[in-house]
């Protein structure tokens, strides 16, 4: 018959073998958490840096309309609004909220611009309208008259 010592010094023994496998592999999943981490940090930074090859977004002369020649590109960065810039130079989906906010000629909320594009009016979608009529605020395409309540500012669509 086993001792009473013996049966836990054996539990033991087991419940450090337990530890240390549980520690070896908190220390793997903490150095994979730590690369992206890394990796989010290090894409923020190259988006937030200029890009000394970007193509300037036409600007019209006075009295003239802006050459169209450059094309949209769904996903692609948008610019601060300069006077002259039509919103062609954005890309589609923007594109696509400027005219439906311009169309209105008020302000509408988010959940009202999904619904306005053929979007289902539920949380992730209304997010993703919210986060995009966000950028085209903070670059000066549209107003942000209220938390949430987005209008087009005056010459910010078409040639007006």
């Amino acid at each position: 018959m086993p001792s009473v010592i013996g049966l836990l010094e054996e539990r033991e023994r087991v419940a450090r073998q337990r530890v240390e496998a549980l520690q070896s592999e908190l220390r793997e999943a903490e150095a994979v958490w730590e690369r992206f981490v890394i990796a989010r940090d290090t894409v923020a930074q190259v988006l937030a840096e200029p890009r000394e090859d970007a193509e300037v977004p036409p600007v019209a002369e006075a009295g003239e309309r802006p050459a169209r020649s450059r094309t949209a590109v769904p996903g692609s960065v948008v610019p601060h609004w300069q006077e002259g810039l039509l919103p062609a130079v954005l890309a589609p989906d923007y594109q696509q909220l400027m005219d439906v906010l311009a169309g209105r000629g008020g302000a509408m909320d988010c959940r009202q611009l999904a619904a306005a594009i053929g979007l289902e009016p539920v949380p992730a979608k209304v997010e993703g309208v919210r986060s995009k009529a966000k950028r085209l605020a903070a670059r000066g395409w549209l107003a942000e008259d209220r938390p949430g309540l987005f209008s087009v500012i005056a010459g910010r669509v078409g040639g007006s």
